[in-house]
């Protein structure tokens, strides 16, 4: 079978490429369904970008990179072709959007999409050898039992990176990358819980509150929760993609802060109250009760008797709290992979490999990753169009 462009996976970034696609296009995925991690995200309703989405808020080796995808196709066009498609959607905090409904209303406007654009979808669909012979790319896939030779002229690899692996997610992208000559960077997982040892947090598991997490140099004001195995939520995703293994973390309980002059307010109006109770009232009460053993804080006697001193410094214990985890959850819970196939190997402009003609690479294969709530999947947007008009510009200029 000859066609001009084989797609190499059905989620986000694949579906997207197909459906700005001209010419004979295949999309193959292993899944059963098409934009798995599409439909399990966002407690199942799509965090399908972010109002704030910027350069800024994507790390890579070359921090350059992603303005071009990003700038020409932004979260705005994305906002516009779902409301074309008439789902409905909502902002929930620091611009994130969801679906009203669904995620499923994604998934299935990106099916459409890909239909418009008369590209062909196989499921369970692998691909058991792909080699290039100077002028088309010939693909073996194996499919309900049977293999098909596929000739193509452009192959994009769009199967993701390491992160789900219970969802099929693999390496393949890098393989593939390696075997035509581009380089991968180191990876590792990103967006995902900390690890301490001997279940450091075991007795605050549930807790949660909003902080302000800090790691290389990087900090972020959202919920943190204690987990029995370490430290998540939405601030401790966030900085695990700056933190380093064996560096600590700094979490301040108090972002706002204000406690320090709230407590002296307190203090004259309730000092006879013991210092635990009127700290509960901006803390949760089963956090106080561990601070002294977590933190070192001395929180005995009332809050009458708790000097100017003594109150700023256990208000500076509290905004600075050093802790040190002993790993991450990894790839098994990690929403995205940091690291990918290196970016010096790629253009900018439309996610074509420089010294291998026809080979692009989109979404989270590359070494681009953005910050929690909406981001990567702006990214595969944007990455996505771009490859897909560039092979249409490269198609209709045949």
């Amino acid at each position: 079978m000859q066609i001009d462009t084989l797609i190499l996976g059905a989620g986000a970034a694949g579906m997207m490429c197909a459906a700005h696609c001209a010419g004979r296009t295949l999309v193959i995925d292993h899944a059963r369904a098409p934009g798995e991690k599409i439909r399990i995200s966002g407690g199942g309703r799509c965090n399908f970008t972010n109002l704030y989405a910027a350069p800024e808020s994507f790390l890579s080796a070359n921090p350059h990179f992603c303005k071009s995808a990003l700038g020409r196709y932004t979260q705005w066009d994305f906002i516009a072709l779902v409301e074309a498609h008439g789902i409905a959607w909502h902002e929930k905090t620091l611009g994130q959007l969801f679906c009203d409904t669904s995620a499923k209303d994604i998934v299935a406007m990106l099916r459409a999409e890909v239909t418009r654009a008369g590209a062909d979808l196989w499921l369970q669909t692998s691909l058991v050898g792909l080699t290039h012979d100077g002028s088309a790319y010939q693909a073996e896939l194996e499919r309900e039992g049977k293999r098909h030779s596929v000739t193509a002229r452009n192959i994009v690899l769009a199967t993701g990176g390491k992160s789900i692996p219970k969802m099929g997610a693999t390496g393949l992208a890098y393989d593939i990358a390696r075997q035509f000559g581009l380089h991968v960077t180191q990876t590792r997982a990103g967006l995902v819980p900390f690890t301490f040892p001997e279940g450091r947090f075991a007795d605050l598991a549930g807790v949660a509150l909003p902080v302000r997490a800090t790691a290389g140099g990087t900090a972020f004001d959202e919920a943190m929760l204690f987990t029995h195995r370490g430290l998540s939520g939405p601030a401790m995703l966030q900085i695990s993609s700056y933190w380093q293994e064996g560096t600590p973390i700094t979490v301040d309980l108090d972002p706002s802060g204000t406690l320090y002059d709230t407590l002296r307010a307190q203090r004259s109006q309730s000092g006879r109250h013991f210092l635990t109770t009127e700290l509960a009232r901006h803390l949760p009460a089963r956090l106080i009760a561990a601070l002294p053993h977590q933190t070192g804080a001395a929180l005995t006697g009332n809050l009458a008797d708790q000097s100017d001193a003594a109150l700023s410094q256990l208000c500076n214990q509290l905004r600075h709290w050093q802790l040190t985890p002993g790993g991450t959850e990894g790839y098994r819970t990690a929403e995205v992979t940091l690291g990918g196939i290196d970016t010096d190997g790629i253009s900018s402009k439309t996610m074509e490999a420089r010294t291998q003609p026809g080979l692009y690479v989109i979404g989270e294969a590359v070494d681009v990753t953005g910050w929690l709530g909406g981001y990567n999947f702006q990214w595969a947007w944007a990455s996505g169009a771009a490859a897909g008009r560039a092979i249409t510009a490269r198609t209709s200029g045949a």
